[in-house]
Formats: structure tokens, C-alpha cells, sequence
């Protein structure tokens, strides 16, 4: 990977990864850490932090070198992603989704010109991608997709609505990838293809920002698509392998959401232990009591045997293997951890962790979408039973 390093067989190497984990891991704590509690507050979108971490590369980690990329591989992301979770969730999310959802799609599925028109500003952290998946009324039944891309006189023009879109209004929003009913499969079933819309297509409307619990530093909207017209050669990979891509892309992202989540559950043990060595009751630091020090070393345990799933999974993918099945798994188990861990250490914190001035108040209001973002927790168990041949 330029900037850090492959061997000379092409592949990573143990020290290139944690060159690049520690770089992050300084970043985060001496750029976003000072910052990010003000922003969040302000549910301001973290612009100045965005433009810092494209020129780290950060935003290009696993795209080809010839497209403005790092050359490096979803592992390397991953590690990325923990170590910015350990400070602040929104910023990681940005990054999740700037790359899994926003550049992954045309890295693997576009045309060589799509790639060298969007890939570059992508990968530089110029420009941010989104994909316009989800709707109103169809959460986790993708395949109840309404909104509709007929082809008229060499165009594609599209009708509908999408719904918790990140990174979709920013002022770099440059592209958006829309999935849309495209026609009828021989079995009756829909055809659902995927389209690139450019930012500002005449008919193609952001909403204003959710007003969310958590994540406040992130740009999440709804989209509104009226017969909004863009060339047949904005198509994206194959028509109506648009949802069957996607899912591709969903289960890579959930691998890259379980280290996020790793992330906030070993930043809710760092400032426990902090706290805990500062905070004393009755004589004494809170963290020379047992009940105390049994809930930290479950945290500590907890993010751990997370981290080593989201390990598993990631090396799995690297190596082209299966692990649709390992990535349920880690998803499943990291927001558990990181919901679990937001928890306790907003008890150890006691009345301050109620307070948005101290980092676990804002982990506590970020945890809870892990575990219904890429992919609900019943439909990761759902997954793993099927890959038990349960039916």
C-alpha cells in the first residue's frame, strides 16, 4: 500500500498494518478528540477533519493505486475504522461509508470510465459517495424496492424516495448510487439494477438532515428522485444484478461495522479505566472496588473476543474466501459488545455519563444503531441460521 507499504509479494505485512493502526490511532487522538464534542453538539459535519483524513489516505485504503487509491485491502480499513470508533463514531461512519458504500461499488462493479471519473475525488476524501438503498416502509426487505428507472431515448429516468442515506447532502456529495425497479424477471420477480445519479441532476432532492439520537456528526437524509434523467451509461455492473451487488458490498460492510463497533466498546473501556482511576467514593478510587473492576475486565473481555470476529472476517475476505457467514457473526457480536459496554460505562461514570460533556454520553447515544445498521441483529441471526441449514 503507498503510504504503508507492501511486501514484495504485494501482500501486507504484520508491521505495515500496525503502522498504519498507530498513525490512525495518533490522528484520532490529537485531531478529532479536541473537536469532535463541540461538533457533535452542534451537529456540525465534521468538513476540516474529513479534508485531514483524505489527505491520510484514509478514504482510499482499499482502492486500486491507478485510481488515486492506497492499494490497500478491507483489512487495512478496518483498522482504520476501530481506532477512529475509539474517539467518535461519526467520524468513523463517514469513512465506512465514504468507502464500502460510496467508492466500493464502482470499484467493483463499474466501467473503467466510471472508475476514472468518480474514484479519484473519492479516494482523495475530496468528494463523498453514498448509496441510495433503504426506503420508506421497506427496512430490511431491500427486494420491496419501489422506486422505479425506466430507459427513455438513451436515458434512464428515475422516480422514488430513499431513506437514511449517509453522506448524501454534504457539500462534497459528488455521486449517489440508487438501486431501482428496471423491469420484470422471467419468474415475475422484480429487476433491480443500480444507477449512478450525480449530485445536483435536475429532479434530485435532498432532504435536510435527520434529527438523530446519535451519530450527530454525520450527514444522513432522505432522497427524492422526480423523473430525474441521467445517461443509459450511468448504469452500474449489470442490469438487474443491482440488489445481488449490493448485497456483496452489505456483507463486506458488515465486517467493516463490526471493527466500528469494536471501536466504541474499547473506547468505553479506556475512559472507564481513566475514570476509574481518577474517581473516588469513600476514601478511595472507584477502581480499587471489585465491582468496579469485574465490569471493566467484562468490557475488556467483551471487546476483545469482538475484535478477534471482526479479525477472522476480514482475513477472510482479503484472502477471496467465503465469510459471509464470519461477518454475520462479527456484526452480530461487536454491536452486542459495543451496546453492552456503552452501558457500563455510563454506569461507572455514574451522573456525568448522563452528560454530553464526557465521551461515553455520546457512545451510549452511538451504539444503539450498530446494531440496526448494514443489517439488524435478528437478520444476522437469521443469516447464521440459515448457514446452519436451519430453514
Amino acid at each position: 500500500m503507498t503510504g504503508t507499504g507492501q511486501t514484495s509479494t504485494g501482500q501486507t505485512s504484520a508491521e505495515e498494518y500496525e503502522a498504519l493502526r498507530a498513525s490512525v490511532e495518533e490522528f484520532a487522538r490529537k485531531e478529532v478528540a479536541p473537536v469532535i464534542g463541540d461538533l457533535y453538539i452542534r451537529e456540525e459535519f465534521p468538513y476540516d477533519i474529513v479534508a485531514k483524513m483524505g489527505a491520510m489516505g484514509l478514504f482510499g485504503l482499499p482502492v486500486a493505486e491507478e485510481y488515486g487509491g492506497m492499494g490497500g485491502d478491507y483489512y487495512a480499513l478496518c483498522l482504520a475504522l476501530e481506532e477512529l470508533a475509539r474517539v467518535d463514531s461519526s467520524v468513523a461512519i463517514t469513512v465506512e461509508a465514504g468507502v464500502g458504500l460510496g467508492a466500493m461499488p464502482i470499484h467493483r462493479f463499474g466501467t473503467d470510465e466510471q472508475k476514472a471519473r468518480w474514484l479519484p475525488d473519492l479516494a482523495a476524501g475530496r468528494a463523498l459517495g453514498a448509496f441510495g438503498l433503504t426506503e420508506p416502509g421497506g427496512g430490511s426487505d431491500a427486494g420491496a424496492t419501489r422506486t422505479t428507472a425506466r430507459l427513455e431515448d438513451g436515458q434512464w429516468v428515475i422516480n422514488g424516495s430513499k431513506c437514511f442515506i449517509t453522506n448524501s447532502g454534504t457539500d462534497i456529495t459528488s455521486v449517489v448510487t440508487v438501486t431501482a425497479v428496471t423491469g420484470e424477471k422471467p419468474d415475475g420477480g422484480k429487476e433491480i439494477s443500480a444507477i449512478l445519479v450525480p449530485a445536483g441532476t435536475p429532479g434530485f432532492t435532498v432532504s435536510e438532515k435527520y434529527s438523530k439520537v446519535g451519530w450527530n456528526c454525520s450527514d444522513t437524509r432522505e432522497l427524492f428522485f422526480d423523473d430525474v434523467r441521467v445517461p443509459e451509461g450511468n448504469l452500474l455492473g449489470e442490469r438487474g444484478r443491482g440488489y445481488a451487488q449490493f448485497l456483496s458490498i452489505l456483507d463486506e460492510g458488515r465486517v467493516a461495522i463490526a471493527a466500528l463497533s469494536v471501536g466504541l466498546a474499547q473506547g468505553c473501556v479506556d475512559e472507564s479505566v481513566r475514570y476509574a482511576g481518577e474517581r473516588e467514593a469513600f476514601g478511595r478510587t472507584i477502581g480499587s472496588y471489585q465491582a468496579i473492576q469485574f465490569t471493566i475486565a467484562e468490557m475488556e473481555a467483551r471487546a476483545h473476543t469482538a475484535r478477534l470476529a471482526w479479525q477472522h472476517a476480514a482475513r477472510l475476505l482479503v484472502a477471496g474466501e467465503p465469510f459471509k457467514h464470519e461477518a454475520a457473526i462479527a456484526k452480530l457480536v461487536a454491536s452486542n459488545a459495543a451496546m453492552d459496554n456503552a452501558r457500563d460505562a455510563t454506569q461507572i461514570f455514574g451522573g456525568y455519563g448522563f452528560m454530553n460533556e464526557y465521551p461515553v454520553g455520546r457512545f451510549y447515544r452511538d451504539a444503539k444503531i450498530l446494531e440496526i445498521g448494514e443489517g439488524t441483529s435478528e437478520v444476522q441471526k437469521m443469516l447464521i441460521a440459515r448457514h446452519l441449514g436451519l430453514r
